[in-house]
């Protein structure tokens, strides 16, 4: 088929069009295809919901689990090789659901296994942080999981850290902290 040389408007739309799905993919770095948001979100508790319905089979969420990335200003994307969509996410993608220790004191290893059954091991990569609420003044406590993402440590887990804690000298009074792999984590001001 010949192009047409006068260039009408139909014929710049079908070539936009055309570049578009078989070229560029909008700008997306490595060829992607961005997706635009799609209605998926996780809730505070670690529930993934799909148009808003709670995705049921753990398989399905280890997967969405495993693309899963987080951008430099905070967005969640499902990222796969061919395409980018973007998610919702509540707090923190990820449950941290049952800890592991091994050793005591400064030699201590604290191991975490998410709700996607990652498993991740506190120390200078993968720190823990506590956020209080300002209203509330409960406590958040997270683990990096990889780059950009967290898992939120559940509320048992967290008090088997508490117990687990030292007191140390912080910069505002008595700090609580739990030594892993070489690095003492702040939970707390002691009252």
């Amino acid at each position: 088929m010949e192009k047409s040389l006068s260039g009408s408007p139909s014929d710049k739309l079908k070539e936009s069009l055309e570049g578009g799905l078989l070229g560029d993919k909008s700008g997306v770095p490595n060829g992607q295809l961005f997706c635009g948001d799609i209605d998926m979100r996780i809730a505070r508790d670690g529930t993934w919901f799909y148009h808003g319905s709670p995705i049921e089979r753990k398989q399905l969420v280890k997967l969405f689990g495993s693309i899963l990335k987080r951008d430099s200003q905070g967005d969640f994307w499902l990222e796969t090789p061919a395409e980018k969509c973007r998610i919702q996410v509540e707090d923190a993608p990820f449950q941290a659901v049952e800890l592991s220790v091994d050793g005591a004191g400064q030699n201590q290893c604290l191991s975490f296994r998410t709700n996607v059954d990652d498993i991740v091991i506190a120390g200078p990569e993968n720190q823990i942080r506590v956020m209080i609420d300002s209203e509330t003044q409960e406590p958040s406590p997270y683990i990096v999981v990889r780059a950009g993402i967290e898992a939120l440590i559940t509320r048992a887990i967290f008090y088997d850290l508490v117990e687990l804690a030292i007191e140390k000298q912080g910069e505002r009074g008595t700090d609580l902290g739990v030594w892993s792999n070489g690095v003492c984590f702040t939970l707390g001001q002691v009252d």
